[in-house]
């Protein structure tokens, strides 16, 4: 499958008018190859592929490198690239990806590689990883699997006088025992006011009765992401925590039952956000609806107020409204939705009615 992948790169290359593209961000070099170490410079030229990493990975590269030719290289990776002839013919163009490029790594290939032109082509990846196999819908599965199981392992902990930041360890710790690789993002356990943060990375601030939590994290399995988010309620939760809570929810299923083929993006995006402006809190609900998930958290197709992109069998995409009041909290809903033909299939089971705990 990853011959196919880098095929398509190759192809897209071609119509337009590139010599070849490289690879330097390591989640897209793991969709095409399937290398999964830290090191690596992937080449998509006419010719076979190549791919360039250092003595550490060595093995870990022929065993999973698939598709390209692997070539073990002394020293950088992006200063070795001289020493291919590919790159030693003047006025060759190569595509880059703008998008997941540092600055630093731009310049180190421009130096590398004087006689070739640079050129900004992330249309090259576009919608490529967009649409999933079979293969990579089991493995997003399972990575959902062990978020939702890990979300109620440590429902028993929260109370008052617990820290987030130890929520977020214990939390991360049982996805890790659960089989996640790692985990996909940095977990966010906001409490209280702080809940009012749609990021609110986890702090030192501990738990108080009355308080909504949210929690918003995702584990790793084969590559492949998982993204969900709860919200519980330390102790009895008030009218107004019902009222923005069911608010949030309502939204939320709406937003699902519109997932389905040929859907565009802000169409779904307006299905929770009219909802939420009914309710009488628009102001409150500033991100997009939802985005799609892969070998990164943040992919497409995006669900926002102006996402023209339209919804394909074996996209899965997150749904996630929220509402945040500044000084008060916030609730936020998330989950993992496959779009099927017959519609869409919503990947996780944990439970989403408002739990008081």
């Amino acid at each position: 499958m990853s011959a196919q992948r880098i095929d398509a790169v190759r192809k897209l290359c071609q119509t337009r008018n590139l010599d070849g593209f490289i690879v330097t961000n390591m989640d897209q070099i793991r969709y095409l190859t399937g290398f999964s170490g830290s090191a690596g410079l992937l080449i998509v030229a006419e010719k076979k592929p190549q791919f360039l990493t250092d003595f550490r990975y060595t093995e870990q590269a022929r065993k999973e490198v698939k598709g390209a030719r692997v070539s073990i290289v002394k020293g950088g990776l992006i200063s070795s690239l001289k020493d291919f002839p590919t790159f030693n013919v003047t006025n060759r163009r190569y595509g880059f990806s703008a998008e997941m490029t540092t600055v630093l790594i731009r310049d180190q290939l421009q130096r590398a590689l004087p006689d070739c032109l640079l050129v900004e082509a992330d249309e090259i990846f576009g919608e490529l990883g967009w649409v999933k196999e079979k293969t990579e819908i089991e493995s997003i599965q399972k990575a959902v699997d062990v978020s939702d199981i890990a979300f109620e392992r440590i429902l028993n902990l929260i109370a008052p006088g617990i820290r987030e930041r130890e929520l977020a360890a214990e939390l991360e710790y049982q996805m890790i025992m659960l089989g996640s690789e790692k985990i996909a993002f940095e977990s966010i356990v906001a409490s209280g006011y702080r809940s009012a943060m749609p990021h609110g990375a986890a702090s030192p601030k501990k738990l108080k009765k009355g308080e909504f939590v949210t929690f918003d994290f995702g584990a790793t399995v084969d590559g492949y992401v998982s993204d969900i988010t709860r919200t519980v309620v330390v102790g009895k939760a008030t009218s107004r925590q019902k009222k923005v809570y069911q608010t949030v929810a309502k939204a939320q299923m709406a937003a699902i039952r519109m997932v389905k083929p040929g859907v565009l993006g802000k169409t779904v995006d307006a299905t929770a956000r009219n909802l939420i402006t009914k309710a009488g809190y628009g102001k409150n609900f500033g991100h997009g609806t939802g985005h799609g998930i892969s070998v990164v958290v943040h992919s497409g197709p995006r669900l926002s107020p102006l996402s023209e992109d339209k919804l394909k069998v074996g996209n899965v995409v997150t749904v996630e409204p929220g509402i945040y009041i500044s000084g008060w909290g916030g609730v936020r809903i998330e989950d993992d939705i496959l779009v099927t033909r017959g519609g869409h299939r919503v990947l996780n089971q944990a439970p989403k009615k408002l739990l008081e705990l």
